[in-house]
């Protein structure tokens, strides 16, 4: 089975070379358990997007409900299901969004933010996005990417994409310091925006997904949200990582109060058992296209089956009570993570919030990275991945960057399972200890 997969599929983003994957044969709760029968903690929630973790069988019922009733209508079409999705959206999406399109991934919900931009600020076009982020792998969100995958495709990306600086506190593109550096950062949007012209948007993450889960300062996103207001600029919120609970908020816009003009979000949305994407748009945006054309779709736009999981989804958080369980484990697993990094001379960052959080890993007292997007781009493995494989072999899961793992669990974990992570964590960070250079 693994020659098969190894030799006729794909392992994205890497060379094929030396791929040997495990083969996963059913997962529960909040582990996954291979074809031996080894038992792995999910501590990532794969790419932070098994939110409600495996086996939920509220949501299996209904897509199987779903499917017995209706397996496909063209979007043209209604259906009573796309009706109980979207109120269900309504339920839990911030007030002013009121209208979606909806896709099968996350970098297509940003695909169809970008269409729209463009059509309703037409003739305005440019669209703002930040050097550590990451959209999708699509010609439009590849381009808006900021991180080393965009490198892949360039020239070919798309047009009219102008950079901004992310709030890297730790590592400060504009070598400041919080809080006298006046949030630089966000301020210097409006300068850009003034000097470009014809800028239709700005794009964010709240909360940097895998580039290192930065958790911007409380000014940040609010001075954000004023300027693209002041410049008639429209604000994008891309929450197909920081949505559906990950923060302790339905999204994490709301830690800020604020309401973007569009919302785009996937993974959690369905608990990932089904691939889903969302693009939601406030009153203004849905009024304009009541008498324009709105320029977008596909064969599998409100699919039925795509949409199933939506209503039980958001069901099974009020049931669980989710929202509030996330804050309260997400308080003990950041105490939990930096009890390691008084322990860990290798650790030179802990930040998150909610179940959100990031080691970033350093190799001597001048906060050397443990490895950077060069070694990502030529497919070289950085001490990071090291570290992950050793916690794979010791049965944890974690996603990692080159120089920080991702500590983003599925939010129904306990405050035990937490602390079975954390023990894992703290005995493969020795290694990286044992590296580090005074």
């Amino acid at each position: 089975m693994d020659d098969i997969i190894k030799d006729h599929t794909f392992k994205t983003w890497s060379k094929q070379k030396g791929w040997n994957p495990i083969i996963v044969d059913h997962a529960k709760g909040v582990y996954f358990y291979d074809n031996s029968g080894k038992k792995y903690l999910d501590f990532s929630s794969q790419f932070v997007n098994v939110n409600l973790g495996y086996g939920n069988e509220n949501v299996i019922n209904a897509i199987k409900y779903q499917l017995d009733k209706l397996q496909y209508i063209n979007p043209s079409f209604g259906a009573e299901i796309r009706a109980k999705a979207t109120q269900a959206l309504l339920e839990v999406m911030p007030k002013n969004i009121v209208k979606f399109f909806f896709s099968t991934s996350g970098t297509e919900a940003n695909e169809a933010a970008i269409k729209i931009v463009r059509q309703v600020k037409n003739p305005s076009y440019k669209i703002l996005a930040r050097y550590r982020s990451y959209h999708g792998a699509t010609e439009g969100s590849i381009s808006l990417t900021g991180d080393y995958r965009r490198w892949f495709v360039e020239p070919n990306t798309m047009p009219g994409v102008v950079r901004y600086p992310e709030p890297y506190c730790f590592r400060c593109p504009l070598k400041l310091k919080y809080p006298d550096c006046g949030i630089a950062c966000a301020n210097y949007v409006d300068y850009i925006i003034k000097q470009e012209k014809n800028v239709a948007g700005i794009i964010v993450e709240p909360i940097t997904g895998t580039n290192g889960v930065i958790v911007p300062p409380k000014e940040y996103m609010p001075t954000l949200r004023k300027i693209a207001k002041e410049n008639d600029t429209l604000f994008i919120a891309d929450e197909v990582m920081t949505g559906w609970g990950r923060t302790g908020e339905w999204f994490a816009m709301n830690l800020w109060g604020i309401e973007p003009d569009l919302l785009t979000t996937a993974k959690g949305a369905s608990a990932s058992y089904i691939p889903i994407g969302v693009t939601g748009v406030n009153k203004e945006i849905s009024d304009y296209y009541e008498d324009h054309i709105f320029a977008h779709g596909h064969t599998f736009e409100a699919h039925p089956i795509s949409l199933a999981p939506i209503p039980a989804v958001v069901e099974e958080y009020k049931r669980l009570n989710l929202l509030s369980h996330v804050k309260i484990v997400g308080e003990y697993l950041g105490k939990r993570l930096q009890e390691l990094k008084e322990r860990h001379k290798s650790i030179g960052d802990v930040r998150g919030v909610g179940l959100f959080w990031a080691l970033e890993l350093v190799k001597d007292d001048k906060n050397t990275p443990l490895g950077g997007y060069e070694e990502k781009y030529q497919g070289i493995p950085t001490f990071t991945d090291y570290l992950a494989k050793k916690l794979l072999d010791k049965g944890m899961y974690v996603y990692n960057g080159p120089s920080w793992l991702v500590i983003s669990p599925p939010l129904i974990i306990s405050q035990s399972e937490i602390d079975e992570g954390i023990e894992k964590l703290d005995e493969v960070l020795k290694e990286a200890d044992n590296n580090y250079k005074s």
